[in-house]
C-alpha cells in the first residue's frame, strides 16, 4: 500500500469513455464531474434519476459530455442490462470507477442484521463481480483500460462495530486484486484500489454524526486523486491510501 503523492491534474481524457457507479452524489458525483472536465464522456449510474440528472447538467454547463444510466446494481440483471446498453453505443470502455456502496448499520458482529448485511453484500461484492464480468469484454477493447475501485480502511484494518461493512469491503478488494492479476499478462487492463480516507459525504455523516463536516476533506479531493491516478502509468494491483489524520 502506498500513500498519495501530489496528483498531476493536467490529465487529458479526450475521447475516452468512462463509467462511474454511485455517481449521483458524493465521491461518485465529484469524480464524474472531474473526468468530464478532463475530456471523458462519462456514463453516470445510480438509483436516483433526478440526482443523476443534476450531475449531468453540471457537466453540460461546464462544457463536458455525459450520459445518465439509472440502474440499481442490486437488481439481478441490472449490471447486464447496463453493459448491453453501453455496448450498443460504444465499442469499448476505457475507465470504470467502482464507487457505489452501501454502509450497513454499525453494530457488533453478533448483532448484525442479516437482511441488511445481505443487501450490502449484494451491492458491495456481488455487483462488483458482475461489473467486472460484464464489462471485461469492453475493457479489453480499450488500448489503455483502467479500473479503479473505492474501498475503506476497515477492509484491511478491522475495527469494532464495523464488521459487516468491513467484510464487504475486504471481499471487494480481493475481487479487484485477483482480477488485476488475472488480466495482467493477457490484456492492457490495469486495476487500482483507492482508499479515500475521511471524506465529507452523506455516508460519512451517518457513521460519524457528531463530526464537523469541515474537519474532513471534500469529495472533490478524492476526485482529484482518481484523476491523478488516471494520469499515471500505475502497475496493476496498485493500492493507494489518501493520507488522512483520522
Amino acid at each position: 500500500m502506498t500513500e498519495a503523492a501530489p496528483a498531476d491534474l493536467n490529465v487529458d481524457l479526450s475521447g475516452q469513455i468512462a463509467l462511474v457507479t454511485g455517481a449521483s452524489r458524493g465521491i461518485g458525483a465529484a469524480t464524474a464531474i472531474a473526468l468530464a472536465a478532463a475530456g471523458a464522456h462519462v456514463v453516470l449510474t445510480g438509483r436516483d434519476t433526478k440526482a443523476l440528472e443534476a450531475v449531468e447538467e453540471t457537466i453540460f454547463q461546464a462544457g463536458g459530455n455525459a450520459t445518465i444510466a439509472p440502474v440499481d446494481l442490486a437488481e439481478p440483471d441490472g449490471v447486464a442490462r447496463l453493459a448491453s446498453a453501453l455496448a450498443t453505443r460504444w465499442d469499448r470502455l476505457d475507465i470504470m470507477v467502482v464507487n457505489a456502496a452501501i454502509l450497513t448499520e454499525l453494530t457488533s458482529v453478533v448483532d448484525i442484521d442479516q437482511r441488511a448485511f445481505n443487501k450490502a453484500l449484494t451491492t458491495n461484492v456481488l455487483a462488483t463481480q458482475a461489473l467486472i464480468a460484464n464489462f471485461d469484454p469492453l475493457l479489453r477493447l480499450s488500448p489503455n483500460a483502467r479500473v479503479i475501485g473505492l474501498t475503506s480502511s476497515v477492509a484491511q484494518r478491522p475495527r469494532a462495530y464495523w464488521g459487516a461493512y468491513g467484510a464487504t469491503k475486504a471481499a471487494f478488494e480481493v475481487l479487484l486484486q485477483c482480477y488485476a492479476q488475472e488480466v495482467e499478462k493477457t490484456s492492457q487492463i490495469r486495476v487500482a484500489v483507492l482508499d479515500p480516507g475521511a471524506t465529507r459525504t452523506a455516508m460519512r455523516a451517518r457513521a460519524y454524526p457528531g463530526e464537523a463536516p469541515s474537519s474532513v476533506k471534500p469529495p472533490e479531493a478524492v476526485a482529484d486523486a482518481v484523476l491523478g491516478l488516471l494520469g499515471q502509468n500505475f502497475p496493476t494491483g496498485h493500492h493507494l491510501a489518501l493520507n488522512q489524520p483520522k
